[in-house]
């Protein structure tokens, strides 16, 4: 019910379905300074590839990435957003005095309609954490196929991923083995769940104790990408490295 309601009529359980309209999210990705500073250099430097460009942004959220495509040069830029943050977003833009380049649209990338059958580039933020967690990577490629024109660009174009150890004995102890006795109970079978769950952090570059692995270079998605099979390509090889 939440695409329903407006950013201030939103309570918690609101929230719950669509995390994506509460401005915590977002204050988190853009104080993100490599990463928003990457992709703002990434069209700042490039102005010449922008300038007169039909832009997409895919999944625009506050709408910086489209502030920042529009600045670039672009002739106009539409944003899709599907979470109710597009409200806030086309606030933004408006107080920017960008409204007139910026249209965003509200919906889901699969049903949304633009006004033009083809765009130069397509924007988006789609990484998540270990890069695929959003499992927003579908939606880019839907874009790609439906609107990009032939010869067309994508910001970004390609990723690679790596993997590396770590140790961290304080973390184990106060998260995995303390499982092993609980006020006096054993529950190791939640320690074997916990084990297996991932979790995000930042780590200490002292608790690295390996080079990098390289599990996939390159992942190109300019062109066709069979997702699933590269995945598990790339799983398979890291494997038997391993072994």
């Amino acid at each position: 019910m939440s695409k329903f309601l407006s950013p201030e009529e939103m309570t918690s359980r609101d929230y719950y379905f669509d995390s994506y309209a509460h401005f915590g999210i977002h204050e988190e990705m853009l104080k993100d300074e490599v990463r928003t500073l990457t992709y703002r250099n990434s069209m700042y430097h490039n102005k010449h590839v922008f300038k007169d460009k039909i832009v997409l942004d895919v999944g625009s959220g506050t709408g910086i990435l489209s502030m920042f495509a529009a600045k670039a040069g672009a002739k106009h830029v539409y944003g899709i957003e599907c979470s109710s943050i597009s409200e806030y977003s086309e606030r933004i833009i408006k107080a920017n005095h960008l409204d007139s380049v910026i249209t965003i649209f509200k919906g889901k990338v699969e049903e949304v309609e633009l006004p033009v059958d083809k765009v130069d580039i397509i924007i988006a933020e789609w990484m998540g954490y270990c890069l695929f967690y959003e499992s927003m990577l579908n939606t880019v490629i839907f874009a790609r196929d439906k609107w990009l024109k032939p010869g067309g660009l994508m910001f970004p174009d390609r990723a690679s991923l790596y993997v590396v150890a770590i140790e961290d004995r304080q973390y184990k102890d106060f998260k995995i083995h303390w499982w092993e006795n609980v006020y006096g109970f054993d529950m190791t079978c939640i320690r074997n769940v916990a084990m297996k769950e991932p979790l995000v952090d930042v780590v200490d570059p002292k608790q690295v104790v390996t080079n990098s692995c390289l599990i996939k270079r390159d992942l190109d998605f300019t062109f066709e990408l069979d997702f699933k099979g590269q995945l598990c390509e790339a799983a398979i090889s890291h494997d038997y490295k391993m072994r």
